[in-house]
This record gives C-alpha cells, structure tokens and sequence, in this order.
C-alpha cells in the first residue's frame, strides 16, 4: 500500500539575481514526505536549506516547477489562498519558538481561532495539552516559561490546527540534551500518531535517529544521505 504524499516538489528550482549575477539558491529538486514520516533536511549555512524550507511553506514561490501540500498545488494560487493554506495545513516550529511574548499560551490558541475562524473542540485541546505535559502551563507567558517550556508551547501552537503537514526550522538550537530527546520524541509520537508529514531542517545530530529519511543539502541540491 502507498503512503500518501502530504507535501511534494516536482522540478522546483529558485534564481534569485544579485549585482547582475545570477544565483541559484535551489537546483532542480524533486522531493515528497509521506503520511506518518519524519524526515530531516542537513547540510552548511548558506546551501539552500531555508530556501527550500520557505518554498515548502509556500511563504515563498518557485523560478520553476510545483508545489502540493495535500494534494493541492499552492505555486500557481493568491497570497490571500496561500495563506489559508499556511494557516489551516501548515504548522511551523522555529527556532525562536516564534509565541506572542504578551499573550498567555491559552490566548495564542484563542488568536488562531479568531484568525481562522475556526472552533477547536475543548476536548482536543485539553487532549492536545496532555499530550505536551503542558496543561499547567497553560495561563502562563511565554516569559515565565523554560526554554524547554516555550518550544513544547511552540509545538503545541504548530499542532493546534491539526496540520498535514509540519516544518521545524532548528527546533532543538537551544536545548541542552534531555530536552532535545524530549521535542524529538513528541514530533515523532505526533507524526506516527496522526499521519503527519513532519521535515525537520537542522545542524543537531542528536535528531537524526529519531528520523525515517535524512537528506543532505550542499550549494542547493538535496540528495539522501548516505
């Protein structure tokens, strides 16, 4: 039986131009994660890997080639579609943990309702809180939070609209170790238990066990690592 493609680059490149020079920050790539894998992108600062991250996102369209996110093609859409599609497909985990300083961790959730005009059933969301261990947590501002805290919050954020599909940009930068093994564990957990397709870019090795598939960027090609 075939895993079902969440999220797929078909022949996609980007060129950008800089003092008349033509640069090309992602060569022809050809790249799909399936339902329940999570995979990591690594390689060098500068070799194309947010590039690559923010085409996925669809923050950012292709020189050439298409984008599905569950099937649908957003290269060819409105901003206005292809930020539905950020909002309600996609979940984003940075490495700043990228939480309102000046909203409780309950009000983000209640921001994301407001601005999706969606109602997420409380039941889920107390689930959801569980899941994370952060159901004590809750009421409280992300300056009053761990740094281990804030990144289980940011996940919780990134999950909340039940995405297809997950992108974490060094998701784990400034963890020490056990909290690493910790974010590693929920990501995979959350991918396996709801068919997610998560991709994680990132320099921590540390990560990489917990992963189906590693690929490797250098000067804007992505191949499997070896």
């Amino acid at each position: 039986m075939k895993t079902k493609k969440l999220i797929e680059l078909i022949n996609v490149t980007k060129t950008f131009k800089q003092n008349n020079e033509k640069i090309e920050a992602l060569k022809k790539t050809n790249f799909s994660v399936g339902a329940g894998e999570m995979v990591a992108i690594v390689g060098p600062s500068g070799s194309g890997k947010s590039t690559l991250l923010t085409i996925l996102g669809g923050l950012q369209t292709p020189t050439s080639g298409k984008v599905f996110i569950g099937g649908k093609q957003i290269d060819k859409i409105s901003e206005k579609e292809r930020s539905k599609v950020r909002l309600n497909h996609i979940g984003f985990i940075l490495q700043a943990s990228n939480l309102v300083p000046f909203l409780t961790i309950e009000d983000q959730l209640n921001l994301y309702e407001k601005a999706s005009g969606r109602k997420i059933d409380s039941s889920k969301r107390q689930e959801l809180f569980a899941s994370l261990g952060i159901e004590k947590l809750t009421r409280k501002y992300p300056s009053e939070l761990s740094g281990g805290e804030r990144q289980r919050a940011a996940i919780m954020r990134a999950l909340y609209p039940d995405p297809e599909v997950i992108l974490a940009d060094e998701p784990t930068a400034s963890l020490d170790t056990k909290k690493v093994f910790e974010v590693a564990e929920i990501l995979q957990k959350q991918t396996k238990k709801l068919n997610r397709a998560t991709i994680i870019v990132t320099h921590d090795e540390r990560l990489l066990s917990y992963c189906d598939k590693v690929y490797e960027m250098i000067d804007g090609v992505l191949k499997t690592r070896k």
